[in-house]
């Protein structure tokens, strides 16, 4: 059941470009019985690898912004290091006892990926009519000349959240990257989904080399399961050429938002 679900994890991502990674920790943790806090360092290998495969098909078709991914990466890149190689490992197993239910490092961090889930869920749920509308009047400014006016500071603020949330839950952070590209940066929605896929590898990649020293890795497991799920991205790709991609990301939607409120009942009412 593991192994399927990760090949669905990258079919996911190939089919609507993004959220498929936000069940990589879920899988890990339910399916193949891996602790939460190392299938948080198993995702970000997961998730940097494949999407370093997916920025590079894009780069290959000058869809990636790497200057603006640079920029952006100046902050998330060094929070998501800096929380994975000086504080992950320095969170106690046991956080506190309120009425007698004990409060640990794994269910905290189960609860936090729950909420990501439901954010996200939200996120492809709801109308894109504003990113659309934006992304569309960034096309039309690129295509005259028009000057970018980036916000630096927004741009970096937003950074590190990313970065936080990359760091702390191991996921991608897809969701939040691509309105941030485009109403932020002012990129056109294929140039933001393409730069969102490089900055996700650049997050997760340098992030997983934080846990280095801190886990013992299962090498041969954490290869295989990445490439189950890089080969899902090629099946998924294909299949996109036939269904309608808005249709199925409000689909995958639901389901991401059941399975968040089904990781936070279990995690609260029955850990």
């Amino acid at each position: 059941m593991g192994y399927i679900a990760a090949l669905f994890i990258g079919i996911s991502l190939g089919l609507i470009g993004g959220g498929g990674s936000i069940l990589t920790v879920p899988v890990l943790v339910y399916l193949f019985g891996i602790n939460p806090i190392l299938s948080t360092s198993y995702s970000l290998f997961v998730v940097g690898s494949t999407s370093l495969v997916g920025a590079f098909s894009n780069y290959l078709k000058g869809l990636v912004r790497i200057k603006t991914a640079l920029l952006f990466g100046i902050s998330s890149i060094t929070t998501v290091f800096i929380t994975r190689k000086f504080l992950i490992p320095f969170i106690p197993n046991h956080i506190a006892t309120i009425g007698g239910f004990n409060i640990t490092e794994p269910i905290v961090t189960m609860v936090l990926f729950a909420i990501l889930m439901v954010a996200a869920s939200l996120s492809m749920i709801k109308s894109s009519k504003q990113k659309a509308a934006a992304a569309a009047k960034n096309d039309n400014e690129n295509a005259i000349g028009a000057p970018e006016k980036i916000n630096l500071p927004k741009l970096l603020m937003y950074g590190v959240a990313i970065g936080i949330a990359t760091g702390l839950l191991g996921a991608g952070g897809g969701f939040l990257l691509i309105p941030t590209l485009v109403l932020l940066v002012k990129l056109p929605m294929k140039e933001a989904v393409g730069t969102s896929l490089f900055i996700i590898a650049l997050n997760s990649l340098i992030g997983f080399t934080g846990d280095l020293g801190h886990f013992t890795m299962n090498w041969f497991f954490l290869i295989k399961i990445t490439t189950i799920a890089i080969a899902g991205t090629f099946v998924g790709g294909l299949i996109a050429k036939k269904i309608s991609g808005n249709k199925l990301k409000k689909g995958f939607g639901w389901f991401v938002l059941i399975m968040g409120i089904y990781i936070l009942t279990k995690e609260i009412f029955f850990s």
